[in-house]
């Protein structure tokens, strides 16, 4: 359902929504204790996000930033982001010709200091 406001620019876009809800769904969208969509909370996250504000400055016309900042906690525990980007990770790497998971790693173990005020090695 689209939201019965004006759209921000940092709104999830359809296709979008379609690819990443699967990653955010932690209990049925029908679920009693739901009182906001979950687009919409994810649209406030992304708002809060683009445009670097703090929770407190989260517009009117989005749900309350407790809200949001609650739902965001739940994603961030369960991880939710950490799972959504590594599936896109790896289709991104088959749609290039590669295998899905690397098969080679560089590890570089030189230690540089940093300056003399933060201590000795």
């Amino acid at each position: 359902m689209a939201p019965a406001r004006k759209p921000y620019p940092s709104d999830v876009s359809d296709e979008e929504w379609s690819l990443v809800v699967p990653y955010l769904v932690l209990m049925r969208e029908d679920a009693e204790q739901r009182h906001h969509a979950l687009r919409e909370l994810f649209n406030g996250l992304r708002y809060m996000i683009r445009y670097g504000i703090a929770w407190r400055a989260m517009p009117n016309d989005l749900p309350p930033w407790s809200a949001v900042y609650q739902q965001s906690r739940r994603w961030m525990d369960a991880g939710c982001f950490e799972v959504l980007a590594s599936d896109l990770r790896a289709v991104l790497r088959v749609a290039s010709g590669r295998r899905a998971e690397p098969t080679a790693a560089i590890i570089d173990s030189r230690t540089l200091r940093s300056t003399p005020e933060s201590g000795s090695r």
